[in-house]
């Protein structure tokens, strides 16, 4: 499965005819692997044709008091000749001095978007109300979506602008970009939408500047929007409601500058708010940057520092002492995304449950937790975690160092999980020539793999009595004569296996069979004893809560950080029911969540509190 994301990016004309600098900031998220669907609008690229042909430009005004680009038919060939000359062609000639791919069309260009024509429109002439009948604008009906993906694998940025087709009148019908935008982002489930625009943000008074509205909740009342600011806030609701993506409109002319960020849940959260924001920003693994940057910008609390390290990881730290107390949770997520709800009891949305919603409980302690002056609270937020890389954890275990570590992971409340089973995981890949398979003792590339994956869990089995085994991700070609296949074997290695578990393997099978080890994590395992326990029995006590330990079969960071950390004491505690882990039903309870809260926080300080006494 691609790793890579899709950006849906909203451009003003203005922004691309007056401000290339944008382009640098695409070419960044490109770079970073994603993919990037750009939507360009005209306004300023058509008053430019006009003024190039000495041809005043029509306007309707609507009974609103609103203007509107008057779209006859006459007008048509004019707007499609300034998309191409004035909007197309720049972006194409930027991109490319890049170094990038591009595919650039018009919408209705080969009917690759469709439309419906609107229906005949009111507008003020002459002080009288007039039906106009030809104006050819319209409403977003549908894309040719597999077209579109297609081109976003092929192409480093795909760029479409209106106008779009009516295959019904048989012609081209013009749309506003922002709607466009969204629907794209819809259709085409993508994980972000931004619409950049020459204000700083959406703007609680268009004559200050500085007047910036941080976020916009779906029972906000928006009378204050005007002008063509009403449409960018019409699809950016639509956007929120209806796809997965998180949305907001920032500038100016840049996506780096203020930003106005669009939530589909109520503004009354209180102390649920936050948790609500980050299930809302998509972070699926190598994309956790969107949602490291806007915690950045978001956790501004007195004593505490934040930074985005060298590998991506969100770093807090409160205090300075001495003893280090590490709360590390991780950002990502497995795919795919579906769109985050609300309900009165809870959140479901993924990674809720792995593990935005113990992050957040970290998160909380900065703000609640009082650190004495000899202690010093460490939260991280790592990527990467959900993949084989791992490369936050290894980060984190090579550039920092603590005293103890609680892991954010859901151990549901009345749980604490002392260690993890270790991960072992092999690419086998079998290459030989293809042969009839009548031929005697012939035997498949298919089945072979599965005797070889046979015998390598036994081998396992022999060192590892209960481990756990699954074939993943098989994959088969056939090309010039010789057949491939190609597949993970995925091993969960008990602590009993010890560290050099793989060192005891024999993973030789001939040279037509070429087995890689993509990982070898030992399981690890934390003692009933010590201060780092003692402060949870401690903290379950003070709520009247019998203490449960754990040991799960999955991996965690703990595991990483263990290959090196072997003193360092490492528990789990977190809200959620782990059996939800990768599914498509991650729902965490709001009561479960405030619960372990209350015992991260006593916990945390009884920590501070016996390790100054040691």
């Amino acid at each position: 499965m691609s790793s890579q994301s899709l950006y849906v990016i909203k451009l003003g004309s203005s922004t691309i005819v007056h401000h290339p600098e944008i382009f640098e900031e695409i070419n960044r998220i490109v770079k970073r692997g994603h993919q990037v669907l750009l939507v360009a609008g005209g306004a300023e690229a058509i008053r430019l044709k006009y003024e190039s042909i000495s041809r005043p430009m029509p306007f309707l005004t609507l009974p609103s008091g609103d203007e509107a680009r008057y779209c006859a038919p006459d007008e048509m060939p004019i707007i499609r000749a300034a998309y191409h000359e004035n909007i197309l062609s720049i972006i194409d000639k930027q991109l490319k001095s890049y170094g990038l791919s591009v595919y650039a069309q018009l919408g209705g260009d080969h009917s690759l978007i469709s439309g419906q024509k609107a229906k005949p429109i009111k507008a003020i002439k002459d002080e009288r109300t007039v039906i106009i009948r030809d104006s050819l604008f319209g409403q977003f009906t549908g894309s040719h979506t597999s077209f579109l993906r297609s081109a976003l694998t092929a192409f480093d940025v795909v760029c479409l602008t209106p106008p779009i087709f009516d295959p019904t009148l048989d012609t081209y019908i013009n749309i506003d970009a922002d709607i466009l935008a969204a629907h794209l982002a819809i259709e085409l489930e993508a994980h972000h939408l931004r619409f950049v625009t020459g204000t700083s943000g959406l703007l609680l008074d268009i004559r200050d500047p500085s007047s910036t509205i941080s976020d916009i909740y779906t029972d906000d009342e928006l009378s204050f929007v005007q002008g063509r600011m009403k449409q960018k806030v019409r699809a950016a609701q639509l956007a929120i409601l209806e796809g997965a993506c998180d949305v907001f409109i920032s500038g100016p002319h840049t996506l780096l500058g203020s930003k106005t960020w669009f939530w589909n849940v109520s503004r009354e959260l209180g102390a649920l708010d936050l948790l609500n924001k980050v299930a809302r920003i998509p972070s699926v693994s190598q994309d956790e940057h969107e949602l490291a940057n806007y915690l950045l910008d978001e956790i501004k609390l007195p004593s505490v520092s934040g930074t985005i390290d060298e590998a991506g990881n969100i770093v807090f730290r409160k205090g300075s002492g001495p003893h280090t107390l590490l709360l590390l949770g991780h950002i990502d997520t497995v795919p795919h995304v579906w769109p985050v709800r609300t309900d009165t009891n809870g959140i479901t949305g993924r990674g809720v449950v792995d593990a935005k919603g113990s992050f957040v409980n970290f998160i909380h302690m900065l703000q609640e937790v009082d650190v004495p002056e000899h202690g010093s609270l460490l939260v991280i937020g790592a990527v990467e975690e959900e993949i084989s890389s791992s490369k936050g954890a290894y980060f984190i275990r090579d550039h920092y160092s603590a005293d103890a570590v609680i892991i954010g992971e859901p151990s549901g409340e009345h749980n604490l999980t002392l260690g993890y089973y270790g991960l072992f995981k092999l690419r086998i890949t079998i290459h030989r020539a293809q042969e009839h398979t009548a031929a005697k003792d012939s035997i498949s590339v298919i089945d072979e793999l599965y005797h070889v994956a046979g015998e390598i869990r036994q081998r396992v089995r022999d060192i590892d009595s209960q481990s756990l085994s699954s074939l993943i991700d098989i994959k088969h070609q056939q090309a010039r004569g010789f057949l491939t296949v190609t597949s993970i074997l995925n091993f969960r290695v008990s602590q009993a296996a010890g560290k050099d578990y793989a060192e005891k393997l024999d993973l030789t099978f001939g040279k037509e069979v070429t087995i890689e080890v993509l990982r070898a994590t030992p399981g690890y395992a934390n003692a009933r004893s010590g201060s780092l326990v003692k402060a949870f029995v401690r903290s379950f006590s003070k709520q009247g809560k019998s203490i449960h330990y754990i040991k799960k079969r999955g991996t965690s960071d703990m595991n990483t950080l263990a290959t090196t950390w072997s003193t360092v004491p490492m528990v789990a505690y977190g809200p959620g029911d782990s059996s939800l882990d990768h599914t498509n039903d991650e729902y965490l309870h709001y009561r479960e969540a405030a619960a372990t809260r209350v015992i991260l926080k006593d916990a945390v300080t009884e920590w501070f509190r016996l390790r100054l006494e040691e």
